[in-house]
């Protein structure tokens, strides 16, 4: 069953960069050959073939054609993430500009899909049917990683066999990643196959110059700032509730920041300052009371907490019990799997914990003690995701301020409210940000294989401006790569993109975060708009906004 919305947002017509408007074959403009963004001589090394390319970006071609028509195969990979339809959508159209019979061949379930060679030819009726939607159900996602030579071999065999001649990839950091060593192995083994990256997280934490934004970030920043702003009108009216919200973003904190920038929540914590700072859990309880303790004598007993997901790994004394744990349950597992009560559990573990880690885990709640015991994830890490870190946070908030309490520093009542925001926003309907960008990523995409380029991640810059100043072009994945230490061995990845405290979007928070931790200036967004004035529809993210500014 189709929405009367989804009917109607069907007929949205997504901007354009002017380079693509006549079409995916463009002229090309290249730029000086590039390096990595670290460890240079490795990744230089390890990607012979495809490390150095120039930048490109495009200028509006006259509007010809290819002599021949070609079969391009796309895969999604990874989480979902708001847009990913338009991407397919801009893709197929892109070809489709090339060369009316052009196929686009979608592979289902993510990576493994190309390995079993599980497909659908996509065709125009099915295209029209996703178009400015949410979600990746159009041919469903997936987590496989293409990194093995066999694999490699049976994503090439696949291909050939549909007369494909290039794939295109979208997905997030390691999707990209496995996308750059695809490119490497199929060029310097002279197969005729190139492979074209677009960049997909809505941690929003792949983006450098080149790459402004992820997509998917702005829209699921919309749909939590939405949830927030409604808790927060709730938390006023009712003035008797403290509520703690997680948000998505394991590595980074800028869903956070921009849910915090645009809803001036009383507290937002980010993990990077946590970490630079090496603030004890202590201290960050300790900071989150005294506000409590502030507002309850001129607010009142309300108010909201912002908490990435992935904080407790940025805790430098949470950080070493859980690497601690990882080696200890992977070294004593057997001997942990027998035990059956948590008591028993718990005095297994801090006898086998140093001192210091055995401290740390003594202090936390019976609750996040057992889920830092939870099964591992396939490498061997704790899921960070499992750890209600919001509740954590709640409970030792009010044995601080029964603290405070109990030393007349602390007059009011603390109750709390627990929430995780990650599953609500991954799929909504793409805001026009995003479905434009999207749109523009995939025609793009179709652009650089017009071009003959391999090992690219599709770029669409500029986007605080008119879509008539917005640039096209690609960037070379190596370009964005390093060398990390990964399960005992040297791997190169693409360098995640964390907050960094000297940028405007942080800077900002700083500026008003001691107001709005004890003012009461809540701003409340509403749901994302798809039809009105620019004003209101046509909106960046604060974070984009403020770094381009």
């Amino acid at each position: 069953m189709i929405s009367s919305l989804q009917k109607v947002r069907a007929s949205y017509e997504p901007k354009l960069p002017p380079a693509l408007r006549k079409g995916a074959l463009t002229k090309i403009n290249q730029g000086n050959d590039t390096t990595a963004i670290a460890d240079v001589d490795k990744i230089k090394k390890l990607f012979s073939a495809t490390f150095g390319s120039p930048e490109l970006s495009f200028e509006v071609g006259t509007g010809e054609t290819l002599d021949k028509a070609i079969n391009i195969g796309v895969i999604l990979s990874g989480g979902q993430a708001p847009g990913g339809h338009n991407v397919i959508a801009g893709l197929f159209d892109g070809i489709k500009s090339l060369h009316k019979d052009s196929k686009l061949i979608g592979f289902l379930g993510g990576p493994s899909g190309l390995i079993n060679n599980e497909y659908v030819e996509l065709t125009a009726e099915i295209i029209d049917e996703y178009r400015n939607t949410g979600g990746f159900d159009i041919i469903g996602s997936g987590r496989t990683k293409l990194e093995t030579v066999e694999d490699f071999n049976s994503s090439k065999d696949n291909c050939l066999k549909l007369d494909i001649s290039a794939l295109v990839v979208i997905g997030g950091d390691d999707s990209n990643t496995n996308a750059c060593l695809l490119a490497e192995y199929y060029k310097s083994n002279d197969i005729p196959i190139q492979v074209i990256g677009c960049p997909k997280t809505i941690d929003g934490d792949l983006k450098n110059e080149q790459i402004e934004t992820s997509f998917g970030f702005d829209t699921a920043c919309r749909v939590y700032s939405e949830l927030i702003g409604n808790i927060q009108r709730d938390a006023k009216s009712a003035k008797k509730y403290w509520h703690f919200i997680k948000l998505m973003g394991r590595s980074a904190s800028h869903i956070a920041l921009e849910c915090g920038l645009q809803t001036h929540a009383n507290i937002t914590i980010v993990s990077e300052e946590v970490e630079t700072k090496k603030q004890t859990l202590d201290e960050i309880v300790a900071y989150i009371a005294n506000i409590v303790a502030k507002r309850a004598e001129t607010a009142g007993d309300f108010g909201v907490v912002l908490i990435p997901e992935g904080l407790v790994e940025f805790i430098p004394e949470v950080k070493a019990l859980i690497s601690e744990l990882n080696d200890l349950l992977a070294k004593e597992e057997e001997a942990f799997k027998i035990l059956s009560s948590k008591d028993e559990k718990i005095v297994f573990i801090n006898h086998h914990l140093g001192k210091d880690t055995s401290y740390t885990f003594s202090s936390l709640p019976q609750l996040i003690q057992m889920q830092l015991l939870n099964d591992r994830d396939p490498h061997g890490n704790v899921q960070v995701s499992l750890i209600e870190t919001e509740k954590l946070l709640a409970e030792m908030v009010a044995s601080k301020l029964s603290e405070l309490k109990s030393k007349g520093k602390y007059t009011g009542k603390f109750s709390a409210q627990t929430h995780f925001f990650g599953y609500e926003g991954r799929c909504a309907a793409p805001s026009n940000f995003d479905a434009d960008y999207c749109y523009s990523l995939g025609y793009n995409a179709s652009a650089l294989i017009a071009s003959g380029k391999t090992g690219y991640m599709s770029s669409v810059r500029n986007m605080t401006q008119h879509s008539d100043k917005w640039i096209a072009g690609g960037i070379p994945i190596t370009m964005m790569m390093n060398v990390e230490r990964r399960h005992g061995e040297d791997k190169p990845v693409i360098q995640k993109a964390l907050v960094k405290l000297d940028d405007a979007p942080f800077l900002e928070l700083v500026k008003n975060r001691e107001k709005w931790a004890i003012e009461t200036d809540f701003v409340y967004p509403g749901p994302i708009q798809y039809f009105g004035p620019s004003e209101v529809c046509d909106l960046v993210t604060k974070t984009i906004e403020l770094e381009q500014a």
